[in-house]
């Protein structure tokens, strides 16, 4: 018998119920994974509006408004590594349930 385990065949056979959250409903991994992408998401979504506001409030100096761009820029990495690791998942989810 062959000591390896694929650790992928170990993600696509764990099931899709799950187990209490904190919260009290049940949610699969693969839904935890994209709520906490999505929690991510809205904090820097939060901040942007934070910088976004400062400067309409006034402080439309140089450095507010670096800080904006910068926060900007980081939602823009985090939206695209967000779809990138949701969609590779399930990618990876399909794969293995074709072959199956």
């Amino acid at each position: 018998m062959n000591p390896y385990v694929n650790p992928i065949s170990l993600v696509a056979a764990t099931p899709m119920t799950s187990q209490k959250s904190a919260q009290g409903s049940g949610t699969a991994w693969f839904e935890a994974m994209a709520q906490a992408w999505g929690q991510a998401l809205d904090n820097q979504a939060g901040l942007i509006q934070q910088k976004s506001d400062a400067i309409a409030g006034g402080d439309d100096t140089p450095s507010a408004v670096t800080e904006l761009t910068t926060e900007s820029l980081r939602m823009s990495f985090l939206a695209n590594s967000s779809h990138t690791s949701i969609s590779t998942v399930g990618q990876a989810l399909e794969t293995m349930a074709r072959k199956q």
